[in-house]
């Protein structure tokens, strides 16, 4: 069955709050679950040096997202969970798909155009405090979509965009050098909750008005506490609509508890027995996934070495691409294909071979060697040596799995899939 692969990227610009819980990382989670999906999530270190320019802050910030993410219940063996900056090939990519993109589709970028607007309103030249960072954003989304030829990029109506944008680059590209690329599209769900603030105005760290998703206990229940709500006294009837209060609760509570909560309304609950009950239904929530978070924080080399062996499995991904799109637009080896290709030839007819090695990570690899010692295939880590043996058999008693199995192998330098497929045949015949 082919899974319909999703990409989901987090800016670590800052602490995760309850409306970026409630209204993405929860449903995404759930979502994750489904056995039709391949998911991606990945921590957009790099697209947070084009807003954020401390140092501290972005390393602080990439180590609470992710230990928000994991104790909120992404499951890394589930999905590929790593950091934009452990792939080479992203910026790589960048440059590639820059260098068919047009300016003016840049220019007309919701983010720069704000920029160029709100100098405009100031009375300052267009590109005043520009970065071109900022104005090459869209290009760098379109690489972390499409080194993974993501087929779904869960987004707001606001970021629709940068989706159309990629794939625009991935159309030029693939009419440039052939098909590549898949092209992305949106997923947009109007059902996303979105939480209210403190003041009312949607959540959001720009109004200062958020609750920290990991709060203390004491923080929160003094958080919710200071949420503004209307003059009227207990015993006279209150509106749900338009309640911060109540929405936040309807985000966490059960359809029943909710149903009673609305009736408390109808019926003059007192505004401080309205926010005991929030505090309950939240912490009920949180509790558990606060003491996984705060083991987290406190155990960074842990969250580090989770976010190295996603990179690794991201990487038997974009690898391959990159491979051949360099080959693709000409930077490839001076040697004439047909040239090139007798040795590669003779070194399987003098006796290609399967060797396998521990390595001092303790992981157990094996690689797929020419006649004349050259790295056709190279495997990933394995835990056990049977682990490796059982992947060996496979591929010598059906070549034709290669391409399902590249996940966990990559091929050697200047060689395809088909030259890999040649020698696993021969070496089947013989």
């Amino acid at each position: 069955m082919t899974k319909t692969r999703y990409l989901t990227g987090i800016t670590p610009s800052g602490t995760p709050h309850l409306g970026n819980y409630a209204g993405m990382m929860r449903p995404a989670i759930a979502a994750s679950r489904a056995g039709d999906v391949e998911n991606f999530y990945f921590l957009a270190d790099y697209h947070a040096l084009i807003k954020c320019q401390d140092p501290e802050r972005v390393n602080r910030s990439t180590l609470e997202i992710a230990a928000s993410w994991l104790a909120a219940g992404l499951d890394p063996e589930q999905v590929t969970f790593y950091r934009q900056s452990d792939i080479p090939q992203i910026p790589e990519l960048t440059w590639l798909l820059t260098c068919v993109t047009g300016k003016g589709v840049l220019n007309r970028a919701h983010a720069y155009k704000a920029a160029q607007d709100k100098n405009a309103e100031g009375g300052k030249d267009g590109d005043d405090g520009v970065t071109a960072g900022l104005f090459m954003y869209p290009v760098l989304m379109g690489a972390d979509i499409l080194v993974f030829n993501a087929n779904k990029v869960p987004v707001g109506r606001d970021q629709i965009q940068h989706i159309e944008m990629a794939r625009d680059m991935a159309s030029s590209f693939n009419h440039l050098y052939g098909e590549h690329f898949v092209l992305p599209e949106a997923a947009v769900d109007d059902n996303v909750a979105t939480l209210a603030g403190l003041d009312g105005r949607k959540m959001s760290k720009s109004y200062d008005n958020t609750i920290p998703l990991f709060s203390t206990q004491a923080q929160l229940k003094k958080l919710i506490g200071s949420i503004v709500t209307d003059s009227r006294a207990p015993g006279e009837p209150k509106d749900v609509e338009g309640s911060a209060l109540f929405q936040m609760y309807q985000a966490f509570a059960t359809p029943e508890e909710t149903a009673a909560l609305r009736q408390a309304y109808a019926q003059g609950i007192a505004w401080g027995d309205a926010k005991a009950l929030l505090f309950e239904c939240i912490d009920r929530e949180l509790a558990p996934l606060r003491e996984r978070y705060n083991y987290l924080m406190t155990h960074p080399q842990e969250v580090e070495a989770i976010l190295l062996k996603g990179a690794e499995k991201a990487r038997t991904y974009s690898s391959p691409l990159l491979h051949k799109l360099r080959a693709a637009v000409g930077l490839r080896p001076l040697t004439p294909a047909s040239t090139a290709a007798a040795p590669k030839a003779a070194a399987k007819q003098t006796g290609a071979a399967f060797k396998q090695y521990r390595d001092k990570d303790g992981k157990f690899y094996f690689k797929l060697v020419g006649g004349d010692g050259a790295v056709l295939l190279q495997s990933q880590g394995f835990d056990a040596p049977r682990d490796a043996g059982a992947m060996i058999a496979r591929l010598q008693a059906q070549p034709e799995d290669l391409q399902q199995a590249m996940a966990n192998l990559q091929l050697g330098d200047s060689f395809s899939l088909s030259d890999v497929q040649l020698a696993l045949k021969e070496i089947a015949e013989s």
